[in-house]
């Protein structure tokens, strides 16, 4: 396993992270998520993602459960905060000191760690001063129950501004975590140049734009039954964007190209994400132990400069590039 610095912070990372958004404690059963961990584990992954409201908390005590017994110091457990949680009352969500505060708390003992090497805020909070989020994210570092800070589908002004309160508290702000794929590229323009400057580094998710990228969704035909695109609790709505004639046909003109680089069409993906030198790793979820097997061989993979002009000029016309795609609810959920 390839071993990334996060950003410009002295924390190492796999360069291949597990997360478990759509796949504990929902649309996978415990079991097969256990073995899922245990395989990411035998893998040679260290770095685990995940957030209070994957599942309504459930995914955190999941993954609490695969990770028990593991020694704590080779691990980097990740978590955030923002969406509702619980009862989804006025303070249950948003990054108000007191939702921040609280759900750092209802974390640490879902996971069974003492701290999380890594806290992040989930989307950005209008309704909430921004002082006041981050004074409350130094309170939880200096507590001892965070190592580090980052955000999530932040733009790039908002990156800014928080660093340089982070800075002011001298505490560690080190990652974003926003949506990058071959086919999604809304961070190029202005949030990777910001973290480039800023010393912030990406931690990607859904680097194969929730499955679409794996080439097994077919022009004209309806999808697999079980797939993702069926599944209305496994990202069916997320995955629509995707799901369009032009798109399919333009991911299946990438097999030839992912055969010649001796790659699966999942593995081209995948190693894809991590050619752009901000990006410190990506995040891999999985419904069986055969999926991660499959995805680890992306870290290390090195594609030529022949290979990313090939995909770019099969992609083109069906890339999303529009930085202002980056953006948090104007209002909280309620």
């Amino acid at each position: 396993m390839e071993i990334r610095n996060l950003g410009a912070s002295g924390l190492k990372i796999s360069a291949i992270s597990y997360g478990n958004w759509l796949t504990h404690g929902s649309q996978v059963e415990e079991d097969a998520a256990l073995a899922c961990v245990r395989q990411a584990l035998d893998e040679g992954i260290t770095t685990f993602d995940t957030a209070d409201v994957y599942a309504n908390t459930a995914a955190e005590t999941v993954l609490g459960k695969a990770l028990a017994g593991e020694r704590r110091e080779g691990l980097e457990i990740f978590t955030k905060v923002y969406w509702p949680t619980g009862p989804g009352k006025h303070n249950d969500h948003g990054l108000s000191r007191k939702h921040i505060m609280e759900s750092i708390n209802g974390s640490l003992k879902r996971l069974g760690t003492d701290y999380v090497d890594l806290y992040q805020a989930h989307r950005y909070d209008y309704e909430t001063p921004l002082e006041e989020t981050m004074e409350a994210f130094a309170d939880v570092v200096r507590s001892g129950k965070a190592l580090y800070i980052g955000v999530s589908e932040w733009r790039a002004e908002e990156i800014r501004a928080a660093h340089a309160l982070a800075r002011e508290l001298r505490v560690p702000l080190v990652s974003s975590q926003p949506q990058y794929s071959m086919l999604w590229r809304v961070i190029e323009a202005e949030v990777v140049p910001t973290c480039e400057e800023l010393g912030i580094g990406q931690i990607v998710w859904s680097p194969i734009a929730q499955g679409v990228l794996t080439g097994k969704y077919q022009p004209g035909q309806a999808p697999p039954e079980g797939s993702r695109a069926t599944d209305s609790k496994g990202g069916a709505d997320m995955i629509g964007r995707w799901m369009q004639d032009d798109v399919l046909t333009r991911v299946q003109q990438l097999k030839p190209i992912a055969d010649d680089a001796g790659l699966s069409m999942s593995q081209l993906a995948v190693a894809w994400v991590l050619q752009n030198d901000n990006v410190s790793s990506a995040i891999i979820g999985a419904s069986r132990p055969e999926q991660v097997t499959e995805n680890v061989k992306a870290a290390g993979v090195a594609l030529d400069d022949a290979v990313m002009k090939a995909i770019d000029e099969v992609l083109d016309p069906v890339v999303e590039r529009d930085p202002a795609k980056t953006q948090s609810p104007e209002r909280r959920p309620s």
